[in-house]
């Protein structure tokens, strides 16, 4: 059978590194935590890379590809608007919402039908499988923060760290950390309760990713097991 091919075992060290090291980013105390920001632009960067480009992926020579990137540019430029605007201006993170939400969904989509056009499994098909699981979390995260500043005290039990009195406060002098931990707990569906949304748009936006983590986990199993089987039979 064939081997992960080196173009495509190295975005999925990639991914997985980018997706780490932002995670480690919200748990450095704040303001350091502010450096999270940054990797959104390294994520979009490597997801439009890797899934977007002509060679090696599974968006080459489809007619989709050249949408995807869009949106890739697209996601990462209403969030750069998003990030820089005052909190004030709420209506800003409605496009971000927007965004990443189908910028995140669609790459998920991308990479499962890339992890399934492996023919083993290997530490880097696993390497890929969880740098997805992360990228949606991320994502999820993001969206939780935007609807936050959308809709201030969609959520209890968190703190956002900014001079919440000053006038002309950005998205960027706020610290999501604790919204970014509660998106991987709604995506793992534990349920610790320590924060809860306390909003309608809340309500169903931890639904929707509960229900993207749950089944991201079954489809990517299903296809690691199938490909285990084959490998055995085959041995």
């Amino acid at each position: 059978m064939k081997p992960v091919s080196h173009g495509r075992s190295a975005f999925y060290d990639q991914l997985l590194i980018v997706c780490v090291a932002l995670m480690g980013c919200f748990a450095l105390p704040y303001p350091w935590s502010r450096l999270a920001s940054l990797g959104y632009l390294l994520l979009a960067a490597t997801l439009m890379r890797g899934l977007g480009s002509a060679s090696d992926g599974v968006a080459a020579g489809c007619r989709w590809r050249g949408w995807y990137r869009a949106l890739g540019l697209t996601a990462f430029a209403v969030w750069l608007l998003w990030t820089f605007t005052p909190v004030e201006m709420r209506s800003t993170g409605v496009p971000v919402i927007v965004a990443w939400t189908v910028f995140g969904g669609w790459s998920a989509v991308l990479l499962i039908q890339r992890l399934a056009r492996e023919h083993r499994v290997n530490a880097s098909v696993l390497k890929g499988a969880l740098a997805g699981y992360l990228m949606l979390g991320i994502a999820a995260g993001l969206l939780l923060c935007g609807l936050e500043t959308i809709q201030p005290g969609s959520f209890r039990g968190i703190d956002l760290h900014g001079p919440v009195d000053a006038v002309n406060i950005s998205v960027w002098g706020l610290s999501f950390g604790r919204l970014n931990y509660f998106a991987f707990v709604s995506l793992t569906t534990m349920g610790y309760g320590d924060v809860v949304p306390s909003a309608p748009a809340a309500s169903m936006a931890c639904v929707m990713i509960a229900i993207a983590g749950t089944f991201y986990i079954a489809v990517v199993m299903g296809l690691l097991i199938s490909r285990l089987t084959i490998q055995d039979r085959s041995e």
